[in-house]
């Protein structure tokens, strides 16, 4: 086990502040805070730090006059400036004057794990190999302001023991959401059980949620253990909670206000402890006013609501996903290719995406499989593209970066990459690019990783 490291976070917005420091210390860390870069100041000089992560707009002076003074004292304390995605200039200015990283907001905490490592790891010495966290790569959240104000939320509910509603359309990513707020809560070494409310039978209910005893009804061959048994300690999932019938949600009810359970066929009770995620596609208040769902059992899993927003709501975040799916679909399908081209950029971008993440999934999904060259093409994402514009230019160089100058282009990344050790995230920032377009430039030009 390695001794907990100490950060140091300098952020004047006091609720990402505290959700920060919440969720780093469930990581092992010892977190201290600053809203100011005076007390920043006063903290740095009274003790040591393993790590400082630093906003770059603070009331006083910005994080920049800090890492200037910090080094001016001839402090090598590694050094991650937060910056807003609009922000490259001054990361790219932070960066010469000593900065060890930069992270852009919304912070992704995967990406702020592996940053922390990086800095630690490299200011101490220790062998590329030696990794301080194991980084979970299999999540996204995304950059739109949507996503930046539902993840501010996820991380403020998570550690508390509140019922969440998570609210939104068929697609929207729920559950995913549902399993975050479990993995950031202090119960994510316990059990996940999800449960999908619409596709129980309406006489098996009882027994999904509590469980029987064998011979208890007709078809009861064995006993079974129930969900909530199943979930005890840990945290309990009910997608499309609307679809439940009336008398499994009286049974629901009372298992949730006195927290224990009896088998059908059982005459003795179970205590159980879970922490109850609820989902939605439906208006629960029009299912109460229609007498559909109870209003008590309402309230009783509607303490915090989340409201997911529709892919079309995060144009921000279409090309993310786009190139996250593509990655997972490359892996799946064994297939290498490297992006979209300009056009099919631009109608991604403005197509609706009724069946939201979910289709745009399968639709880059099915794309990698039929495509023929390296890149995606409009033809390979079906009909329903096809009449999409390829008008948007600043599309085109998010994803293709001058492609029509390939050698010039060569060379201007072989430069930034000698400019910076061959650090990439450091040759991304020179080059004005994300690092997904630098690794899928590397893969294109054959140049060594």
């Amino acid at each position: 086990m390695h001794m907990a490291l100490s950060l140091l976070i300098v952020e004047d917005d006091l609720t990402f502040s505290t959700m920060l420091k919440t969720w780093l210390r469930k990581k092992g860390f010892e977190v201290e805070a600053a809203s100011t870069q005076a007390r920043a100041r006063k903290l740095l000089s009274a003790r040591d730090f393993d790590l400082v992560l630093s906003d770059l707009r603070l009331p006083d002076k910005d994080g920049m006059a800090l890492l200037s003074w910090l080094r001016e004292q001839n402090n090598q304390t590694p050094f991650i400036i937060m910056t807003g995605y609009a922000e490259i200039q001054s990361a790219v200015k932070a960066m010469k004057e000593g900065a060890t990283d930069y992270i852009s907001k919304p912070v992704q905490p995967d990406e702020l794990l592996k940053k922390i490592d990086e800095a630690v790891r490299n200011g101490q010495g220790q062998p590329e190999e030696e990794s301080v966290y194991a980084v979970p790569q299999n999540f996204l959240e995304g950059e739109s302001e949507a996503a930046r104000q539902l993840y501010n939320y996820v991380n403020l509910v998570a550690p508390t023991q509140m019922s969440v509603l998570i609210n939104g359309a068929s697609g929207t990513g729920k559950e995913y959401v549902a399993h975050r707020i479990h993995q950031l809560s202090r119960r994510s070494n316990k059990p996940f059980i999800a449960i999908d409310c619409g596709s129980i039978p309406k006489d098996l209910a009882a027994s999904e949620f509590f469980g029987h005893v064998k011979g208890s009804f007709t078809g009861a061959f064995s006993d079974k253990t129930g969900a909530f048994e199943e979930a005890n300690g840990g945290t309990l999932f009910l997608d499309e909670v609307g679809n439940l019938g009336y008398e499994v949600q009286v049974q629901l009810l009372r298992a949730l206000q006195e927290r224990r359970i009896r088998r059908i066929g059982s005459s003795k009770e179970i205590e159980v402890d879970v922490r109850l995620i609820s989902a939605t596609n439906e208006n629960l208040k029009d299912a109460i006013a229609k007498g559909n769902f109870r209003e008590d059992l309402y309230h009783r899993i509607n303490e915090f609501t989340l409201y997911m927003p529709a892919l079309k709501e995060r144009q921000d975040d279409i090309l993310l996903f786009a190139n996250f799916f593509l990655d997972q679909a490359n892996k799946e399908l064994g297939r290498d290719l490297i992006g979209f081209d300009a056009e099919t950029c631009t109608a991604l971008q403005n197509y609706s995406w009724p069946g939201n993440l979910r289709q745009l999934k399968n639709t880059v999904k099915r794309a990698t499989l039929v495509a023929q060259g390296d890149f995606i093409s409009l033809k390979d994402l079906g009909e329903d593209f096809n009449a999409a514009s390829s008008e948007d230019p600043q599309c085109a160089k998010s994803v293709s970066f001058s492609l029509h100058d390939e050698e010039n282009e060569k060379q201007r990344i072989l430069r930034a990459l000698r400019q910076t050790n061959n650090n990439k995230s450091k040759a991304a920032i020179l080059l004005g690019i994300d690092r997904k377009t630098l690794y899928n430039k590397l893969k294109l030009y054959n140049i060594p990783q």
